[in-house]
């Protein structure tokens, strides 16, 4: 079930509805019905994944209580992370390593190939994997004391506002708040509905008109050189922002109605003056994973120069590759990597050289832009369908000539494509605000017909201008 579709239109109110009015004790079995039911839409049979991890998790989590030593602890939890990498794996990357194979095998000039599996990828399967195994890691590490109720447990792994696309969450911030009586604050449901809403308007007024000419140009990426490949590029990079931001926004708006608070996905990452900081503003519940779970185990930067090269090359690696099972993916996190090992060796030469230390502001803005540019180089590689055709991107991206310039800008799509560029430009004004005071909090500050004149316009405006042809979210593939 899409957010963007008129069945969670449906869906949503009617199990607001049934939340309010129950008992608090029904509650939790509400959301967990709710939450099956919301997944199986796409395809019952898949739901079974979830239950047998679900049911895993569980049972290891009180048997690793109940261990007396490491080693009985230790057994539990490789049972988790077996189970779990191993479904992980079957379903999402077997294909990709039996291409890899394949393709070993013909480069030794052998005729025998492997046959590729028949499966389709379950929706949001990396998230809530990803979400089990910190539940169980956390147990083993007694971080946490493992959950004895399975139902509410298993409301904590499928919890419908998050499960496909996050953010993912950590046992020991949202179980807590499972657990607790529901209060039916005012404030706390209006501010999870303006979310929701505002969520609405990145996701099919921005993010779904930017997708008519990025797919346009990454379809057909030999019919293009110079300019069009270069505004593909930036509106991919706006694209997926807005996509995933605005996921992100709708289910942590939708949590906030039912009384549950989620941890925060995006923190205007276009402002980052460097990768580092990008990457502590952009999907930040997946790269905080990865430095709790991969990085910091791996020892972090408590380590020799070398060493944590190799630690970040590894964990972006990692995250390039859970993005999904395409070499673009790989390269995309390796990319992202070395972005992050130059940026450091030439730290002290670039502020050498460029005295960093003179009119902050302007090198503020300067790092910000730069750091925007190669962030949407590396989007190239991963938005193109394989490398052949990122490769070729590169290549006639840089073919740049003056009467290209605006060509985008008259084709089919060019009123699609002005709007587009009008709501980016608005979109970054409210970040801009929001460096000073949360919007939500000024609107709330303000007269009663001036805040529902806000109110009206933006629902407005989605109506108007939202692209509804239900798109599925990117990172639905995942």
């Amino acid at each position: 079930m899409l957010f963007n579709s008129l069945d969670f239109g449906l869906f949503f109110p009617l199990v607001v509805g049934l939340y309010f009015i129950m008992p608090d004790r029904w509650r939790w079995l509400l959301l967990l019905v709710a939450s099956y039911i919301f997944y199986m839409w796409w395809n019952a049979s898949y739901a079974l994944l979830i239950l047998i991890s679900t049911t895993i998790d569980y049972v290891a989590a009180l048997q690793m209580n109940k261990a007396l030593t490491k080693k009985g602890k230790r057994k539990w939890l490789f049972l988790s992370l077996g189970v779990n990498l191993g479904l992980l794996a079957m379903f999402k990357y077997l294909n990709f390593a039996t291409n890899v194979v394949n393709d070993l095998l013909l480069g030794l000039g052998l005729s025998h190939t492997f046959p590729y599996a028949d499966l389709l990828l379950p929706v949001g399967i990396s998230f809530y994997t990803f979400q089990t195994l910190a539940y169980t890691i956390d147990v083993y590490h007694e971080k946490i004391r493992p959950e004895r109720h399975f139902g509410k447990f298993a409301l904590y792994v499928s919890f419908f506002p998050q499960l496909v696309a996050g953010p993912i969450e950590r046992a020991g911030r949202l179980l807590p708040q499972i657990h607790q009586k529901f209060v039916f604050r005012y404030q706390q449901i209006t501010d999870g509905l303006k979310l929701m809403a505002w969520g609405f308007f990145k996701k099919v007024v921005i993010a779904d008109r930017l997708a008519i000419y990025v797919d346009m140009v990454y379809g057909d990426p030999g019919a293009y050189e110079g300019w069009p490949i270069i505004l593909a590029a930036v509106f991919f990079t706006f694209q997926v922002y807005c996509d995933f931001s605005g996921y992100s926004d709708i289910a942590i708006g939708a949590a906030q109605v039912f009384g549950i608070n989620l941890v925060v996905n995006f923190r205007r990452p276009f402002h980052a003056v460097s990768m580092r900081e990008f990457w502590r503003r952009w999907h930040i519940s997946l790269s905080t994973w990865f430095k709790d779970y991969v990085y910091i185990p791996l020892g972090g930067n408590r380590v020799h120069r070398w060493r944590w090269y190799y630690n970040i090359t590894i964990v972006f690696l990692a995250v390039g590759l859970w993005h999904g099972a395409n070499w673009t993916f790989v390269v995309f996190g390796a990319v992202n990597a070395l972005y992050l090992l130059v940026g450091d060796a030439t730290l002290k030469l670039r502020a050498r050289i460029f005295g960093l230390e003179k009119w902050p502001l302007t090198n503020k803005w300067i790092n910000a832009c730069c750091t925007f540019c190669l962030f949407a180089f590396s989007l190239i590689i991963y938005r193109a369908n394989n490398m052949n055709d990122a490769a070729l991107l590169i290549k006639n991206m840089v073919m740049i000539k003056s009467e290209q310039l605006w060509l985008p800008i008259f084709m089919n799509n060019r009123y699609e494509l002005m709007l587009a560029a009008v709501f980016v430009v608005i979109l970054e004004i409210v970040h801009l605000w929001q460096r000073r005071q949360p919007v939500r909090d000024w609107i709330r500050q303000q007269p009663v017909l001036l805040r529902w004149t806000c109110y009206l316009a933006l629902v407005l405006v989605i109506i108007g201008f939202g692209v509804y042809e239900e798109r599925p979210f990117v990172y639905f593939q995942f």
